[in-house]
């Protein structure tokens, strides 16, 4: 094997070996287990922006081996893999930092951070999986790994959030499995490949592509929260803040949402599953989705708990500009599949400062902290406008390319779900940034601890400062030929100028 075969598996090995590695030691090695938290973010960062200057220069990078019944296990680096890698491993990173500084005085930190390691390593081959089967593998192992994140603080609280957590997660598996494994008898194994592979077989299968099709997206829904599949993700709100930040930004609903998007594109092909008809119902769902998440949302006063109603409809997006027939909605899906998670881990930080610090977790306890916490209020402040879709924020690039994706695909009625979306959105923010910035507060704030001069920990600090400034430039740079937006188009043409 040579380093284009290697290096999809030397990606995976950074943070698999690291949290095997993790696991071995004792809760008092805290300098060795920080070392190899952040070594192992920073050899997978710099392995994948190697392979993105490799692919930038037509360099390609597969690993591929046989085995069983038929089966290989295949990963490769392709342009929309790049997508969710790149977010994985960037975001990883400052999770890693974040989440040292957020545990710092709990136990169990060697668990913890060993199964943290397993989830991004599960995320990294989900985006990287070249067939159904290895995606399969990575979706699977990214429940085993999650769960035990969900349930770490071990309260009856928690264990009962995990048990839903499997319930909804071990389903949607089943259904995936379901689906694959009856794909595999009728076409045989098949890669994932632009444009789709399906398109040739034999009309007497639609009648079984058409249900395989609805086993995939019920199976994936699960994890991108899809309505009425989505009540694991509020109840798993209990988890620590890091782990709801990586839950929402890289983990589990983007690997569903990610799920989504193969299914239709790389394995039906959009033109296929409009031929077949699929297309519009998973439109319907999409907003449905994104309707309902913020309906709830506004009715939310823990403040962790409206993030998540907000993540079930932001996630939706992606499957909406999927399922609309047009590069300009497919540019608008795929870019807010990297748009929300940037915007939504900032928010989660900020959320998990709040609640460390001073103890606010509930949004009617949040007057005037934005005078105790300027900086971090700051940064979900931009976070929350990008959710709104205010310019120049990543989450107006979002909104814009889908709801001109609505008008080019024939169907305006979608315009009218981002533009009340778009109101509820405000309606569900905007009273938390006036309680923050324009009320007093109510009392004195207690404290957790001195911080020193700044207004909290470092390691607390400083990552969600990095990605609300990033919520920021990733809008305002939205046309330099490195953004998200610019890989989204590349990807959207592959998929209607093949």
């Amino acid at each position: 094997m040579n380093l284009h075969e290697w290096l999809p598996l030397l990606i995976l090995g950074s943070s698999l070996l690291t949290g095997i590695c993790i696991f071995f030691l004792a809760e008092e090695q805290r300098g060795l287990r920080t070392f190899l938290n952040l070594a192992g973010a920073f050899i997978k960062l710099a392995l994948v922006v190697y392979m993105v200057v490799g692919m930038a220069r037509g360099e390609t990078y597969e690993t591929r081996f046989p085995i069983v019944l038929g089966f290989d296990f295949v990963l490769k680096a392709d342009s929309l893999s790049l997508l969710l890698v790149g977010l994985s491993s960037g975001l990883w990173l400052l999770t890693t930092v974040y989440a040292i500084g957020y545990l710092e005085h709990w136990k169990n930190r060697s668990r913890f951070f060993g199964f943290f390691s397993f989830c991004v390593t599960a995320s990294v081959g989900v985006a990287l999986a070249g067939n159904p089967i290895t995606f399969f593998i990575f979706y699977e192992f990214l429940t085993l790994s999650t769960y035990p994140l969900v349930i770490h603080r071990g309260s009856v609280e928690a264990l009962r959030a995990g048990r839903t957590y499997l319930w909804y997660t071990m389903a949607g598996g089943a259904l995936v499995f379901t689906g694959v494994v009856w794909l595999h008898v009728l076409v045989g194994s098949v890669d994932f490949r632009e444009a789709g592979v399906l398109a040739v077989v034999d009309p007497s299968l639609y009648p079984s592509l058409t249900l395989i099709f609805a086993l995939l997206i019920c199976g994936l829904g699960v994890k991108a929260a899809l309505v009425p599949l989505h009540g694991w993700l509020p109840v798993a709100m209990v988890a620590p803040a890091p782990v709801s930040a990586l839950l929402h930004a890289v983990a589990v609903v983007k690997a569903g949402a990610f799920g989504i998007v193969r299914v239709v594109y790389d394995l039906f092909g959009v033109q296929f599953a409009d031929q077949l008809g699929l297309l519009t119902p998973l439109t319907i769902a999409a907003s449905i989705t994104i309707l309902y998440g913020s309906l709830r949302a506004l009715t939310q006063d823990d403040l962790k708990k409206r993030l998540a109603y907000s993540t079930v409809s932001q996630v939706s997006y992606i499957a909406l500009g999927v399922s609309m027939i047009g590069a300009t909605a497919t540019i608008g899906g795929l870019v807010h599949l990297v748009h929300q998670g940037i915007m939504k881990i900032t928010l989660f930080f900020c959320a998990g400062i709040f609640a460390e610090t001073v103890h606010v977790k509930a949004i009617s306890n949040m007057n005037g902290i934005g005078r105790r916490f300027p900086l971090t209020m700051g940064a979900f402040t931009i976070g929350a406008l990008g959710m709104i879709g205010v310019p120049p924020v990543a989450g107006f690039i979002s909104k814009w390319y889908l709801g001109l994706g609505a008008m080019a695909s024939g169907q305006p009625w979608v315009l009218l779900v981002l533009l009340g979306s778009t109101a509820l959105n405000a309606g569900y923010f905007l009273p938390v940034l006036y309680r923050a910035w324009f009320r007093d507060p109510d009392g004195p704030w207690h404290e957790e601890g001195p911080v020193g001069r700044l207004e909290a920990p470092w390691m607390l600090l400083v990552p969600c400062l990095i990605t609300g400034l990033l919520s920021l430039l990733t809008g305002v740079f939205a046309g330099a030929d490195w953004s998200p937006l610019s890989l989204a188009r590349i990807i959207a043409m592959k998929e209607y100028l093949p």
